[in-house]
């Protein structure tokens, strides 16, 4: 009889996961039809919004010594500037076809190379900025849901607004002034000290100084990165935090919670087990958000602390009206922007299934 109910169950089995599968196959093919026309909007924005920025880039690479009026109309047919703009980025797109990102005006080097020498950098800041962000943000999002119309709560949300209202270029001098100025604790600028070298293995410098043998290399490494990760995070910190609030009170409020109470748990496990584990859901998206809000701090926080990444390279560019460095390098900060959405999206998805139904 058990056996005959075990395989009644198995084939009953079959078809829901074939269903489930087929739900979950349309969810992720929907999902990736959107990144096509988004790539594509990507592309015509930073090809044709950089050219409104005046200057040439053929004077701007001669700088102050100028350039010859028949050396200058020669570099630009080479480059293709002559050409009309429909043209130009006609060819540009073609070029994307085959995987060419072309080369830097400046520099002759090619813009994928650059963009992979210097991503690590960005992505170790980003990745410390977010941990520094869960690490407060969480904490301090659910003592102010749990601690409702307290002082606590209300000094936490005054504390997150402060922090998501506050301009990131004005708290990374702050910052400067105080710690690196005034006390002398942390590095003013730079990604390691001038007297360490440390040999580029994954380009995760915190990672390749722990495989180097020079000596105090990671302090070195890790007390450059505290100022800018701390100046990056505050605004996915205040984010979070809030969002945690917001989520917690909702699922606070849950039949399912008085019930725990009244059963006798401790709020510990209350709040810990039950509360926060489906209060995350929501928090996750917005993690996910913010790595968008990261890339696009990155730029000022990596200018102020002269950090080596990705943001002080496209700022450098546009001074120096690097065209196929801002293009390309806007389109791969996009994809990884995408990626990283559409990762969280699928996430959604898995942990909550009813989303796969509703999108």
């Amino acid at each position: 009889m058990v056996a005959v109910l075990t395989r009644a169950e198995h084939r009953c089995g079959k078809p829901r996961l074939r269903v489930a599968f087929r739900v979950m196959l349309r969810f992720v093919l929907i999902r990736l039809g959107l990144v096509i026309p988004t790539l594509v909007g990507i592309t015509l924005m930073a090809f044709f919004l950089i050219r409104l920025v005046p200057g040439d880039p053929i004077e701007t690479m001669a700088g102050e010594r100028g350039i010859d009026p028949a050396r200058h109309e020669l570099l630009r047919h080479e480059y293709g500037f002559d050409r009309p703009l429909l043209v130009q980025y006609g060819v540009y797109m073609g070029r994307l076809l085959h995987g060419d990102l072309g080369r830097s005006i400046s520099t002759s080097e090619g813009v994928a190379t650059e963009f992979a020498t210097l991503f690590p950098a960005t992505v170790e800041l980003a990745l410390a900025a977010i941990l520094f962000a869960l690490a407060i943000g969480l904490p301090a999002g659910i003592v102010a849901a749990v601690r409702r119309n307290t002082i606590l709560d209300q000094g936490v949300m005054g504390v997150s607004l402060a922090g998501y209202s506050m301009p990131i270029f004005w708290w990374g001098l702050l910052l400067i002034l105080l710690f690196s100025v005034k006390l002398g604790i942390t590095p003013v600028s730079g990604r390691i000290a001038v007297q360490y070298y440390v040999e580029p293995v994954t380009g995760f410098l915190l990672i390749d100084t722990l495989l180097s043998d020079e000596r105090g290399a990671f302090a070195s490494a890790l007390l450059h990165l505290v100022l800018p990760a701390v100046v990056l995070g505050t605004v996915p910190l205040a984010v979070i935090a809030r969002m945690t609030r917001s989520a917690m009170l909702e699922v606070l409020g849950e039949d399912y919670i008085r019930t725990a109470r009244a059963k006798g748990m401790s709020p510990l496990r209350v709040v810990g087990l039950h509360a926060l584990r489906n209060a995350l859901i929501p928090v996750i998206t917005v993690i996910g958000l913010q790595v968008g809000v990261l890339f696009t701090g990155a730029i000022l926080t990596e200018t102020i602390f002269s950090w080596p990444g990705i943001g002080k390279w496209l700022i450098e560019a546009i001074g120096r009206r690097d065209y196929p460095v801002l293009q390309g390098g806007i389109l791969l900060i996009g994809i990884v922007v995408m990626a990283v959405n559409l990762a969280v999206d699928l996430t959604y998805g898995v942990v909550n299934p009813r989303i796969r139904h509703t999108r």
